[in-house]
């Protein structure tokens, strides 16, 4: 705005001065070019100082404005500070929060961790102790499986085991070490089966052989040890078979005879030396048993006495309730009889007591009403004793 006065007042400088030259008239040339001159620098000086003005102003104005921007900014500023101050400190407040549960978790984690190693390190020396008198078992049992006596009465127990966790009863269910009925073998035990049936098991088996497998240290020792083995459980199958309890004694035995195998572990070592031994084995009428299909066996044997002993039960029950229904046949008969019986005794008596008792009275009536028309009295030579009831003569009277 003020470089615009300038010029305009420039303007009218020149404009004076053309007027006032054309007034006077022509000048001289060069004082027309000194007063030209004057003039050009007092317009150009009055221009600068315009200018300058223009500037200045203009500099004040722009630093008000960036003064004004600058406090607007410092305000705006101020405030998203304030805002992420406490942005932060919620932040802070929620970081130290989670540290603090974080914390918690880690002190629990910790206590789990040593609980839990100190459970570790109990069960660990439980199972050393464990581990150390399982050693300790198995070398007794080792030295006393060692004696043939010995094994046999170790498979015996092991059956015994078996039976009573099937529920088997000694003298009930089975019967050990008894001689066959009009026979001369002494199976281990007997099973008495329905109809008079048996099975017999015999528990001895072979394990030396197996015992010096366990305990060979070369490869060439354990398979001679393997070897003989097989070939002893064979051996025992065929004693087994050559015995034929089932063909002894005056009861009727199941073809098949019972070889226990007093261990789990031994009965899959033969399986897998010789996987052919039990079908050969039942070829010659032998059951072999492991201690887990004893126990199966033996519950089928146990379901097949019960169904036998309900069988038997029942046939007696419906011979019973034959017997009853001959009894109650005769029973009805006569009680058929008697009632016929009591039906004409029945009738008899109405016939007395109705029509004959009614005959004999109308004469009698008769008798009493004369000897009353004739004033005669009875006789007391026949007159009711005093403890006879007189009877009713059916019209609500008594009789004389």
């Amino acid at each position: 705005m003020v470089v615009v006065l300038a010029v305009v007042v420039a303007g009218a400088v020149g404009v004076a001065l053309g007027v006032a030259l054309r007034r006077r008239g022509a000048a001289p040339a060069d004082a027309l070019q000194a007063a030209l001159g004057a003039l050009r620098e007092q317009a150009a000086a009055e221009r600068d100082t315009a200018v300058r003005a223009a500037l200045e102003q203009a500099a004040i104005l722009n630093r008000q404005q960036l003064d004004a921007g600058l406090q607007a900014g410092q305000r705006e500023l101020t405030a998203r500070h304030e805002q992420s101050e406490a942005r932060l400190d919620l932040v802070e407040r929620r970081m130290r929060d989670e540290l603090g549960r974080v914390g918690e978790l880690v002190q629990q984690l910790g206590r789990h961790h040593a609980a839990s190693l100190r459970g570790v390190e109990a069960t660990l020396a439980a199972h050393a102790e464990t581990t150390a008198a399982l050693a300790g078992t198995t070398q007794s049992l080792r030295e006393a499986l060692a004696s043939p006596k010995a094994r046999g009465q170790w498979g015996e127990r092991m059956a015994e085991d078996v039976l009573r966790l099937a529920g088997l009863v000694e003298h009930v269910n089975y019967e050990k070490q008894t001689a066959v009925t009009g026979g001369r073998a002494v199976p281990d035990f007997t099973f008495p089966l329905p109809k008079g049936h048996v099975l017999y098991m015999d528990v001895k088996f072979p394990l030396a052989a197996y015992l010096r497998y366990l305990d060979a240290g070369t490869e060439a020792e354990r398979g001679a040890h393997r070897a003989t083995f097989v070939r002893d459980v064979r051996l025992r199958v065929r004693e087994l078979a050559a015995r034929e309890y089932m063909r002894q004694g005056t009861r009727p035995s199941v073809d098949y005879v019972l070889m226990f195998l007093p261990n789990e572990t031994v009965a899959a070592f033969v399986h897998e030396c010789d996987p052919g031994l039990v079908d050969e084995a039942l070829g010659q009428r032998v059951v072999l048993c492991s201690p887990l299909t004893l126990f199966a066996l033996l519950g089928v044997i146990r379901q097949a006495f019960d169904n036998f002993m309900v069988e038997q039960t029942s046939e007696e029950i419906l011979a019973v309730l034959g017997a009853f229904e001959q009894q109650w046949q005769k029973f009805a008969a006569s009680l058929d009889a008697v009632g016929k019986r009591l039906d004409s005794t029945q009738n008899a008596y109405d016939e007395l007591a109705g029509t004959r008792r009614r005959a004999l009275e109308r004469p009698l009536a008769r008798l009493s009403s004369l000897r009353t028309d004739r004033g005669i009295a009875a006789d007391p030579a026949y007159a009711p004793d005093a403890d006879v009831l007189a009877f009713d003569d059916g019209r609500g009277e008594l009789g004389a």
